[in-house]
């Protein structure tokens, strides 16, 4: 059986394909498109996905598109009626938009692409999707399955109990009660874009105190895996210009510009009131102190979740999972068995869909556990060669020998060379796990700057990843030993404490409060990338390169070759290595 899903008209469309019980391919829109956080229908990643499966659309057995769109106009209208009369100017703009681009029934959109049977389309719920993405690609027989997100439909997150029978929702958090919306909404009172900067918010709260713990508590009230929002600080039902309400203003005061300047100096003396440094503790805090609220509540809802089933295996699916200081405590704290599925946002709805219509309203049995996210498009070496000529780009190498090859990027890496990295297949999600990367030693004080303002062009606070050989990672991370392939760190989705005595080791990847996103490199993964970082570990006797997404500020991460070459290009980037080819600028 044949069966694509498809994920679009919000933000990270997507699409994915299965044949049978295997996951062939998946990619998002933006990849292709090269618009970042691309909403629009997923023609390219489609077209990729049945280029990957061999296949025309002609032979798909199913279609199936990850939420229902009539109940979630249902719910726009329900909103703006709370909100009405002011309401009006937004849910006129709704109204218009919905028409304009086809939302209230994708079919038509979908039919016209693929000329397939409108028969053949099928509609999930929206957390029917994150929940089937995640457990039906877990290695778990029975779990406790919980989704967080800002909204779907009605929902806002969802408890189940999955097993071989299907997923079974015990309770559900309707809106506007969002953990995601509250994330979201001082997201944007920090400076950042909404669904763009939750991540920058992490970030910054390393650099914080949680010296406005009470007043975020105000904004959500939790308990017994019950959370509760208190509206009166937010304009969620009429969020023509902003989320906050005034009173939201009085309690935290302005908010940041974006794009202010970001120093918190030395902490250990006062700042002057009104400077730069006294502006960047206190929204600094403020993003520690809403950072330890949220993950408060993750772990109370988390908590309840396992007991109302009594299944300690823990399944996270929607975009707050994608929360990673949030998923190292409930490892700590809660000490359960934990699977993320690595594409746990809208885009990984696209996969959800496909498997909820397989395995639940099919009954066909479920996939192999997704533990590698190289799901996405490879070029050979004679599309690279083809990028290199048009490029006009002389200092090429091209190492046959393999042994010599990873001899020579290593040293590289060594010598304080930073690197992109474009191997195989790209990855599924927004973490970049080694197939489009840029690597760097850890072991260099200033290369975190360096890359931040270089390469990246982006805020000074946002930390880089730490990528180890599974085997040794206890020697650098307050952890517990390394599992399997599948659990969360093996995506980049877990932070943990770096072990003090090695701080000063690798401070390039070590964060302002000490803490790191680990991702653990298994053997049996038999990655390019795990090879490369065991012959750094052979060289300087650390088994860590710095990790980080290969593309630059305001940009999706690289996909083809000509990608690579123009971020290469016009950045800071010392080295290119596409396959076994060594670019240089010299």
């Amino acid at each position: 059986m044949k069966i694509l899903g498809l994920s679009f008209d919000y933000h990270d469309a997507a699409a994915a394909l299965l044949i049978d019980d295997v996951i062939v391919a998946a990619a998002e829109e933006e990849r292709f498109s090269r618009n970042k956080h691309d909403a629009s229908y997923p023609a390219k990643a489609i077209a990729f996905c049945l280029e990957q499966g061999g296949i025309a659309a002609s032979e798909l057995d199913a279609v199936v598109f990850y939420e229902k769109p009539l109940l979630k106009f249902e719910r726009l209208l329900a909103n703006a009626a709370r909100a009405f009369p002011r309401s009006l100017p937004f849910l006129k703009g709704a109204v218009e938009s919905w028409f304009r681009q086809g939302k209230f029934d994708v079919r038509p959109r979908i039919t016209a692409d693929l000329g397939i049977d409108p028969g053949k389309i099928h509609l999930i719920s929206h957390h029917m999707s994150h929940a089937a993405a995640s457990f039906f690609s877990s290695p778990f027989e029975q779990a406790t399955v919980v989704t967080l997100d800002g909204v779907g439909e009605f929902d806002t997150a969802t408890i189940s109990l999955a097993d071989r029978s299907g997923l079974r929702v015990l309770h559900r958090y309707t809106y506007p009660h969002s953990i995601g919306l509250l994330y979201s909404a001082i997201t944007a009172f920090l400076g950042f874009e909404v669904n763009e900067g939750e991540y920058k918010v992490m970030g910054m709260a390393g650099f914080g105190q949680p010296t406005s713990v009470d007043k975020i508590r105000r904004l959500i009230q939790h308990g017994q895996g019950r959370f509760k929002i208190d509206l009166s600080y937010f304009n969620f039902f009429n969020p023509t210009d902003s989320f906050a309400s005034p009173k939201l203003y009085e309690l935290l005061g302005e908010p940041r510009a974006p794009e202010s300047p970001f120093d918190i100096g030395d902490r250990s003396q006062p700042a002057e009131p009104g400077s730069v440094q006294a502006l960047s503790r206190h929204y600094a805090d403020i993003a520690a102190s809403l950072q330890q609220v949220v993950e408060e509540v993750i772990l109370d809802v988390a908590g309840d979740a396992i007991r109302r089933t009594g299944v300690k295996n823990l399944v996270l699916g929607g975009g707050v999972s994608l929360n990673s200081m949030a998923n190292g405590r409930i490892l700590r704290e809660l000490r359960v068995p934990l699977y993320i599925h690595p594409a746990a946002g809208d885009a990984g709805g696209a996969l959800g869909a496909a498997l909820y219509h397989r395995v639940v309203e099919r009954g066909l049995s479920r996939p192999k556990p997704l533990t590698s996210a190289y799901l996405g498009k490879a070029y050979g070496d004679d599309a690279i060669r083809k990028a290199l000529k048009q490029a006009a780009v002389s200092s090429v190498t091209e190492i046959g020998d393999e042994a010599a090859f990873f001899a020579r990027v290593a040293a590289l890496l060594q010598e304080g060379k930073v690197v992109g990295w474009h191997q195989g297949r790209f990855e599924w999600g927004p973490r970049a796990l080694g197939a489009r990367s840029i690597l760097a030693n850890p072991c260099l004080p200033t290369m975190q700057r360096t890359i931040n303002e270089k390469i990246k062009f982006r805020e000074p606070f946002r930390p880089f990843a730490p990528a180890i050989l599974s085997e040794k990672a206890t020697d650098y991370f307050e952890m517990e030993p390394p599992r399997d392939s599948s659990q969360p760190e093996n995506f980049m989705l877990a932070v943990h404490r770096v072990r003090p005595d090695k701080r000063a080791v690798i401070p390039a990847v070590t964060h302002a409060d000490g803490t790191a996103r680990v991702q653990l490199l298994f053997p049996q993964s038999g990655s390019r990338f795990r090879r490369l970082v065991e012959e750094f570990d052979r060289l300087t006797g650390v088994p860590v390169l710095l990790n980080t997404s290969f593309n630059r500020r305001g940009e999706p991460i690289v996909s083809s070759p000509e990608d690579a070459l123009q971020t290469f290009l016009w950045s800071g980037l010392d080295v290119l290595v596409m396959s076994n080819f060594i670019i240089g600028k010299e």
